[in-house]
């Protein structure tokens, strides 16, 4: 059984955040800190709690499959897997799911079900899954998870979704600890599941994109549409600290792209836009609270002495082991806006290489006009190169920030 080397700084979870192709930088944040904190500590990083959604999930159940590796091996896996991505396996048109989806807005019935009673969909996505489908099977060993949370390499993986017939958050919860978890908002509830591909694919089904995926015959997408920055699982499981990594770059308000003046927005452009506004950042507004949180704490403790936070949740009707305690958050984000990155990287000469339809889709995004066109673009761009050059931004603003996130697992 794996032991914490930490054990008295508490539970340490890793939160990862949605973006689709986004997610390579992800990885390098985090090859960031497997390598080389764990050097400067001294002692291997250990992550007790993984929490993801969308390609974030993807990223955390890679960790979670492969958690009994030393950091630099399993930092490797990562690394390779993204930097081998095959963007004409990854990104191909799926146009049965077109004209599905076109039917269904013309009253065509949905297809029907399947002989083992799921429904048979096609409909919801321009992108044909398949081949991410292939990869994510391909590369992750799903059964390695049951062992690795069975013998303490990590206590727990969670993995949020959007579940389609109402909109609430769903989250698949997989913890040695079977206790169940509540959740006070009404809109987000938690299933004990093992996870597997169907979970993380659900997660990673961004609309318009891909197409929603059955599990147990109820149709789940991107948990990213209310959860974006999945924080609420790893407090309602117990972590002490919270290491968010989030690709999406914060541009100022009078920084932001906008079409010609005069000019109406393309649709391609509000396709990124719609993608941003269904994949909304709350993060700030999540680690503010928290902030709050622990400064009424503190405060309280220093005037009432250490049982102040037990004597008030007994107050608030909190159950033992629930309510208000303090929890400590530290974000990484990308230093650059990723979108753009995307649009330069198409523009260069060596992209010529990706030909066909796809091609010439990515190089027409790229070309017609860089500033507008790149939020889509920076989404659908599976490519190893690509993402080798955003786990390098990942790498660097971790460095960046080397001394803070030692001091956060100190």
């Amino acid at each position: 059984m794996a032991e914490s080397d930490a054990a008295d700084i508490g539970k340490t979870a890793l939160v990862l955040a949605g973006g689709a192709a986004r997610g390579a930088y992800e990885v390098g944040v985090v090859d960031h800190v497997l390598r080389h904190v764990t050097h400067s500590l001294g002692r291997p990083v250990r992550f007790d709690i993984l929490c993801g959604t969308s390609v974030g999930a993807l990223n955390a159940c890679g960790l979670a499959a492969f958690a009994d590796l030393p950091p630099e091996q399993l930092a490797d896996r990562l690394v390779d897997i993204w930097t081998h991505l095959d963007i004409k396996e990854l990104v191909r048109p799926d146009m049965r799911g077109v004209f599905d989806l076109g039917g269904r807005f013309l009253g065509r019935s949905p297809p029907a079900k399947k002989d083992g009673g799921e429904p048979a969909n096609r409909d919801g996505g321009f992108l044909d899954p398949t081949g991410l489908e292939a990869l994510v099977k391909r590369a992750v060993p799903f059964e390695q998870i049951d062992r690795h949370i069975a013998e303490g390499w990590l206590d727990a993986l969670t993995l949020s979704t959007t579940h389609v017939a109402t909109g609430r958050t769903v989250v698949f919860v997989q913890q040695r600890d079977e206790a169940p978890i509540r959740w006070n908002d009404p809109h987000t509830s938690a299933i004990a599941s093992k996870i597997r591909a169907s979970h993380a694919l659900a997660s990673a089904a961004i609309p318009l994109l891909f197409r929603a995926v059955a599990i147990d015959g109820a149709w789940y997408c991107d948990g990213g549409l209310r959860q974006n920055v999945p924080l609420s699982p790893a407090r309602r499981l117990g972590a002490d600290r919270v290491l968010v990594v989030n690709p999406r770059h914060m541009t100022p308000i009078d920084e932001e792209a906008k079409p010609e003046t005069g000019d109406a927005p393309g649709p391609l452009f509000l396709l990124g836009k719609t993608l941003n506004a269904l994949l909304l950042d709350r993060i700030d507004n999540d680690i503010a609270r928290l902030d709050s949180i622990n400064k009424i704490l503190e405060a309280g403790t220093r005037a009432f002495g250490p049982t102040f936070a037990d004597a008030l949740n007994l107050e608030l009707g909190k159950r033992p082991g629930t309510g208000l305690r303090p929890l400590r958050a530290l974000l990484v984000r990308a230093s650059e806006d990723i979108g753009a990155h995307a649009s330069d990287f198409v523009r260069r000469p060596g992209f010529s290489r990706i030909g066909g339809l796809i091609g010439r889709f990515l190089r027409a995004l790229a070309e017609s006009d860089p500033k507008s066109e790149s939020d889509l673009l920076s989404y659908v761009l599976f490519d190893g190169e690509f993402a080798a050059e955003l786990i390098d931004m990942g790498r660097r603003d971790a460095a960046a920030r080397h001394e803070e996130i030692c001091a956060f697992f100190s």
